[in-house]
């Protein structure tokens, strides 16, 4: 690889990451930091403040006080409005800046990370969106039951309390905000803890949000290992409400963590989605080819928990979809993320690599065919943490390549004859987080969508909007981020009952 990450560091000032509690910014109490390495090239670009449980415990106290103690929760929405409107600007002005942070904590190719669902400007119009209910979030008034009861009914929406949010990784500029934005938006505190493995952009974040006049403890972040800051945050009992992006399994020890507080919990998992595609006009096809290797092989290379992993086929239109997909594979570019001309990410880290790797030598060895791709990646990117993008056909029944989530440019291509056999297909996994139908049938689009089981589908095409709520059933999580979903999620409800009879 030609250019070193270490010269996109130093253009963009990178500085060692601290941790931010009660308004201050600091190291963490130990004093342990870790490598921040990049994945495309394995080089160190800086070091990150390690937070661990007394650090943690500083931060959700400072939390703690914030909400019971101070003005934040009670602020009157026009003052509230007033004093988080400004991050919307702010974000907009550090634009190119954060977007390049993103690349430089996870290897997002650069002009990738300019399309609109992963880039700043999406960031501030989640924030945009959010802040836009403040004055919005109200309660109900309910019809008096009967006249034997003269009571009257209301209620309230009130702030959840303090919020733990765990971010990933592979979105920091969408997961930040989907987090944060409600939060503040309805009166929480909260302590963020992001991914080991994508801190900058995040940090920076918060240093726009410090020049804001909020109040100490409203918004904490503690960077660290989420085997330590991380467990310590989901089982403090100062923590009312948990916000969760990431792996099935730390999901559900979150759950179990949780249980004996009963902390609210809201969990985006992962997924297997399926994309069913219907050959009604050749169009199509090749719409749902680009589509589809768009989510596995370009941008952050199918490490998305809503990228279309399972392509399933109509047997008419099979052999026009691979030939669609073959150019769209012959297009791959892998290298610079900071080169325009890159497409495609590197895997996050070691671990994922050779998860990745692991995965299509089974499959391969299990039976499956390689159909396109496979092999080791170019000489020079062998610094880096490449897989090359690889689609398979004749998979096994019950294979984990159709089981499994492999999060990474993996993609299978199924057959099917009829409609019944495709959705049956589709459904056939413990995931239910997104899916995708392509079909000009506007019937069969309503009737198939209703019998996937999904939390999102997408016809003809799909992307997640600020307004638009997101979330999965099955094992791919529980509740939903974005829209007003968000903010019934940040909230409790309290009723009240006034007896209209008193004097």
């Amino acid at each position: 690889m030609a250019t070193s990450m270490l010269e996109h560091a130093a253009r963009l000032g990178v500085r060692p990451g601290r941790l931010y509690i009660d308004g201050e910014w600091g190291e963490p109490l130990a004093g342990k930091r870790w490598a921040h390495v990049h994945p495309a090239t394995n080089e160190e670009i800086t070091t990150i403040a390690r937070a661990e449980q007394e650090d943690v415990d500083r931060a959700v106290r400072s939390a703690r006080r914030a909400f019971d103690e101070g003005p934040w929760p009670h602020l009157k929405a026009r003052e509230r409005k007033r004093l988080l409107q400004p991050l919307i600007d702010l974000v907009y002005a550090n634009a190119s800046e954060l977007s390049d942070l993103q690349t430089l904590d996870n290897g997002l190719p650069v002009a990738f990370g300019r399309s609109y669902r992963v880039s700043a400007e999406f960031c501030a119009d989640v924030f945009d969106h959010y802040f836009g209910w403040i004055d919005k979030i109200t309660g109900e008034v309910y019809p008096q039951f009967s006249e034997m009861t003269p009571l009257q009914y209301l209620s309230f929406r009130e702030p959840v309390g303090v919020v733990a949010g765990i971010n990933p990784w592979n979105a920091p500029l969408l997961q930040f905000p989907e987090k944060v934005g409600p939060a503040l938006a309805t009166g929480c505190c909260i302590v963020i803890k992001p991914s080991e493995y994508a801190s900058l952009t995040i940090l920076r974040l918060t240093e726009l949000i410090a020049e804001l006049d909020l109040p100490p403890g409203v918004l904490n972040v503690v960077t660290g290992v989420g085997s330590e800051a991380g467990e310590a945050l989901v089982t403090h009992p100062g923590v009312d409400k948990v916000s969760f992006t990431g792996s099935v399994a730390i999901g559900k020890h979150i759950v179990e963590a949780g249980a004996a507080t009963l902390k609210r919990v809201t969990l985006e998992l992962g997924g297997k989605s399926p994309a069913i595609v219907f050959p009604d006009i050749p169009e199509l096809v090749e719409r749902a080819a680009a589509t589809i290797a768009g989510q596995v092989f370009y941008g952050l290379s199918g490490q998305v928990c809503s990228a279309q992993t399972r392509a399933i086929v109509h047997e008419s239109g099979y052999d026009d979809f691979v030939q669609h997909l073959e150019a769209r594979v012959a297009a791959v570019r892998q290298g610079d993320p900071f080169d325009e001309k890159t497409t495609s990410a590197p895997m996050i880290n070691k671990t994922q690599l050779t998860k990745v790797q692991d995965f299509i030598e089974r499959g391969a060895g299990d039976g499956a065919t390689i159909l396109l791709g496979g092999g080791e990646p170019a000489p020079e990117l062998a610094a880096g943490n490449w897989v090359n993008p690889t689609v398979f056909v004749d998979v096994p029944a019950g294979s984990p390549l159709v089981r499994d989530e492999i999060f990474g440019p993996v993609l299978t291509v199924i057959p099917f004859r009829n409609e019944d056999e495709a959705v049956r297909i589709a459904n056939q996994s413990d995931y239910g987080l997104a899916a995708g139908l392509y079909t000009a049938d506007i019937a069969r689009a309503h009737r198939v969508t209703r019998a996937l089981r999904a939390g999102a589908v997408g016809v003809n095409g799909y992307s997640f909007m600020p307004n638009s709520p997101f979330g999965g059933v099955k094992s791919s999580g529980l509740g939903r981020e974005g829209g007003w979903s968000s903010i019934e999620e940040f909230t409790e409800v309290k009723t009240m009952a006034v007896d209209l009879s008193a004097g």
